[in-house]
């Protein structure tokens, strides 16, 4: 098991823990998405408490805002508050909001929850950071069914037409939504060849190995004609047997008993 394995394993533990505690939020996305993060925060991105105040390094948009326990594990993690405080996760009085608050939560880069914002707010940065001669990237996470908002297509358009190559996005895609599969919802198929058709560099990964995240990575930062997309293939709840590919699981908490499952099978997967 390599380092980034146990550490997304003890992510996982996180991000259940919260949510029992929280009694409300959502597992299924946040696990899908955690092994995206977790190659991000731990082996790719130039972001770190120490350097978070500065212009001149990477950003990261959490586009899909629900997905906020995963990020919220991240970031306790690596030091911007006590990991005790994911314990308070949507609690009355507690910075850890259910969606991401960027005047609330040191190490947020910007507030998310209205599905379909993201990408604009990417552009805005890597034009920001081009106006300032800065040579960062702006890493972005969309859901696959966030892509159902014709807002994401419109920022699609303007980050080709700009040539932001320092924006680089990745698609969660585990099929599910919030009430059934995205085919059934609103079908967003073909991913990859509709950003192709707005005129994206289109890669492909496993969103659970880290391997192949990282080759798609690489790729990502050497291409300088055009944003990159990274369609990762993911399943909603990995790594909790019961939660995997279960749509139920999308925005519903673990019970205590439910949790102390969850954990035992983590702890022995990891």
């Amino acid at each position: 098991m390599t380092n980034l394995e146990k550490k997304a394993g003890e992510l996982r533990e996180w991000i259940i823990r919260s949510l029992a505690s929280a009694g409300s939020g959502h597992p299924g996305g946040s696990l899908s998405a955690i092994d995206i993060l977790t190659v991000l925060y731990y082996q790719e991105m130039d972001i770190s408490l120490e350097n978070f105040d500065q212009k001149d390094r990477d950003h990261f948009v959490l586009s899909k805002g629900h997905a906020a326990p995963a990020l919220y594990a991240v970031l306790a993690d690596k030091g911007f508050f006590p990991k005790e405080e994911l314990l308070d996760l949507r609690k009355f009085g507690c910075h850890l909001q259910g969606h991401p608050d960027r005047i609330k939560t040191r190490g947020i880069d910007t507030s998310s929850g209205s599905l379909g914002q993201g990408l604009s707010i990417a552009n805005g940065l890597a034009l920001a950071q081009r106006l300032d001669g800065i040579q960062k990237n702006v890493y972005i996470l969309l859901g696959d069914g966030e892509l159902q908002e014709g807002q994401v297509w419109e920022a699609a358009m303007t980050a080709a037409h700009y040539k932001l190559n320092r924006v680089i996005a990745f698609i969660d895609n585990n099929g599910l939504q919030i009430d059934g599969t995205n085919d059934e919802v609103m079908g967003v198929a073909s991913i990859g060849e509709k950003f192709a058709a707005f005129n994206w560099n289109v890669l492909t990964a496993d969103g659970h190995d880290f391997s192949s995240l990282a080759t798609a990575i690489k790729k990502a930062k050497e291409y300088d004609e055009a944003p990159t997309v990274i369609v990762c293939q993911t399943n909603k709840g990995k790594g909790v047997s019961f939660m995997e590919d279960q749509v139920s699981w999308h925005g519903k908490a673990p019970s205590p008993e439910e949790a102390e499952q969850a954990l035992t099978e983590l702890k022995e997967a990891f």
